[in-house]
């Protein structure tokens, strides 16, 4: 993936394909019960957020109402252009930059929120030590991502070449996770495994979107003891003091 220019590919990306539009069905339900894990994770007493990758900016849209300053970054113009037109906000910030040299001073957030996100970095290592970086003493780091997802490849009609499915780059389990930052300043590295793919293919969202996410948790703990095969891992880096 040297040849990877990632800039150019995700500022076009972000143009060609739009984030904001409506999900529907398993895909909607997924997307909110890893919306509402990372929000479980947020601290109470967080000040500031940096969401890093915004997509459709819905960070922004649920936590600058509280009284917590966001900024919304994307490598594009248009993503982050778009969640501000959505969520106006004195509390709410667009920034364009890109995740491996973010124009911010060390330790300038409570919360660095990256979802979904890692799967698509060329480094994942550099990734994490740059977000890090920027996360305030006693704060958290929040990183969601598939788990021991199976890449798959298409043979790409325009440059010949074998391309993955989705731009995902590389598949994560745990370790590898928690391996990737070794730095003096980490006080714990914490994660869960959620979702389940019986339940997915089951289309079993029909019921379950009509529970809360405490009883949800609940349902997909015990449906991951049946059948062990959970689709996320959420991995929060807390800095030390």
């Amino acid at each position: 993936m040297s040849d990877f220019n990632y800039i150019e590919h995700y500022q076009k990306d972000a143009v060609e394909f739009d984030y904001f539009e409506e999900r529907e069905g398993a895909t909607k339900h997924d997307e909110r019960r890893v919306r509402e894990y990372i929000i479980s994770k947020v601290p109470k007493d967080v000040k500031s957020i940096l969401d890093v990758g915004c997509g459709s900016g819905w960070v922004a849209e649920h936590f600058a109402k509280k009284g917590v300053k966001v900024h919304s970054l994307d490598i594009s113009v248009t993503n982050p252009s778009k969640a501000m037109q959505l969520y106006p906000s004195k509390r709410h910030f667009g920034i364009v930059a890109d995740s491996f040299r973010l124009p911010f001073a060390d330790k300038s957030f409570d919360c660095v929120i990256a979802s979904e996100i890692i799967e698509h970095v060329v480094n994942p290592a550099e990734f994490i030590k740059e977000v890090f970086r920027i996360v305030q003493k006693g704060g958290r780091l929040i990183i969601t991502t598939p788990y021991k997802e199976k890449l798959i490849y298409y043979l790409c009609v325009h440059c010949n070449k074998k391309t993955p499915v989705h731009a995902h780059l590389h598949s994560f389990n745990e370790k590898m996770l928690e391996g990737y930052y070794e730095g003096n300043d980490l006080e714990s590295f914490k994660y869960e495994t959620f979702g389940n793919k019986l339940l997915i293919f089951l289309r079993t969202y029909i019921l379950l979107k009509f529970l809360p996410f405490w009883l949800w948790k609940i349902k997909d703990r015990i449906a991951n003891f049946i059948y062990n095969n959970p689709i996320h891992i959420i991995c929060i880096y807390s800095k030390k003091y």
